[in-house]
């Protein structure tokens, strides 16, 4: 059972984007050395407190900074972007970063209407998704003699593919292309088990895959007490009750008694939408993974904390890694 991790680069009240990076950079050597799996990072955009916007540019240093962690877009809003760049930009990092390189591809925009219409896109532009998905996956297979369009870098990579979902469309889409699948259960936990079900159901084997390879994303917020796990988890609570409410900030800091704090109905909403969330001490983070692992029958769990504390953070996910599964 292989741990990973996902990133979202984030901006904590008081600091700034460059901070941000920085952190990302040590978490990513820090994980490395810790054993787990791949690095990802995901594309947002307009959000103040996300610095991982240019996702391909911030991977490229993320694979400076490392030796042989997978590094990937967990991920890349496909309708944002021309599959051709998107192509090149994972093909560029391929050729630095040789067989290191994931290509997660998200339906989403990632953002408000305001801001996709300054992308230049527009809300239908999700509805080429699956075409979208197949033309980049041409682009980087080896070339076809009649083919006039290549990606330089890019053509002949093989970056592997994946499709990301929070509901059953990515599911479906990744069974019927037999890629694997990553599902958003940190923040989407409602369609977890349904879209499961119908991506083993569905899956039809292909050149990349010879059956279904799923990851879940769980949220961790580890500590050495129960107690400062849990003010650990209070950063990323208010975060998400602001973003819920329209007003979406940098990471504030943690609250040692959220529930006198904030509106009760808020916090119930923010409680359910993070309802895959690992906190507590190792042990408790350990039973929590094995639980779920079992539950949902997963390859691969990726986890994530969004905490304000960068050394906290580092602790949550060395605490994390220790966790045996059975066999």
């Amino acid at each position: 059972m292989k741990l990973s991790v996902l990133d979202l680069a984030p901006i904590t009240e008081g600091s700034d984007a460059r901070q941000s990076l920085l952190n990302s950079a040590d978490l990513a050597r820090h994980v490395e050395n810790w054993g787990y799996h791949r690095f990802w990072m995901a594309e947002h955009h307009n959000m103040t407190g996300i610095a991982s916007a240019a996702t391909a540019v911030a991977l490229a240093y993320i694979g400076s900074q490392t030796q042989h962690i997978r590094i990937g877009a967990g991920g890349i809003m496909l309708p944002n972007h021309a599959p051709l760049i998107a192509a090149e930009q994972f093909g560029t990092l391929a050729a630095l970063y040789p067989n290191r390189v994931d290509l997660g591809l998200g339906r989403a925009p990632g953002t408000d209407g305001a801001t996709l219409r300054a992308l230049r896109r527009t809300y239908d532009s999700a509805d080429g998704f699956p075409a979208d998905v197949q033309e980049l996956l041409m682009y980087l297979d080896d070339p076809k003699p009649e083919q006039t369009i290549k990606a330089v870098p890019g053509m002949g990579s093989q970056v592997p593919v994946w499709i990301l979902g929070s509901s059953l469309f990515g599911a479906q889409l990744a069974a019927r292309l037999g890629l694997p699948y990553a599902f958003a259960s940190h923040f989407a936990p409602d369609y977890l088990q349904l879209a499961l079900e119908a991506y083993r159901n569905n899956f039809q084997p292909s050149k990349y895959l010879d059956k279904p390879y799923a990851v879940a994303a769980v949220n961790v917020f580890a500590a050495d007490s129960e107690q400062a796990a849990k003010r650990l988890k209070s950063s990323m609570q208010q975060q998400f009750i602001a973003l819920r409410q329209g007003t979406p900030g940098p990471l504030p800091a943690p609250l040692d008694d959220i529930e006198q704090q904030v509106d009760p109905m808020a916090l119930a909403a923010a409680n359910h939408a993070l309802k895959y969330t690992a906190s507590g001490t190792a042990e408790q983070v350990h039973q929590y993974l094995r639980d779920f692992v079992a539950a949902t029958g997963v390859n691969e769990v990726m986890l994530t904390c969004h905490a304000y504390d960068h050394q906290a953070r580092l602790r949550s996910f060395e605490l994390a890694q220790g966790v045996q599964f059975e066999s």
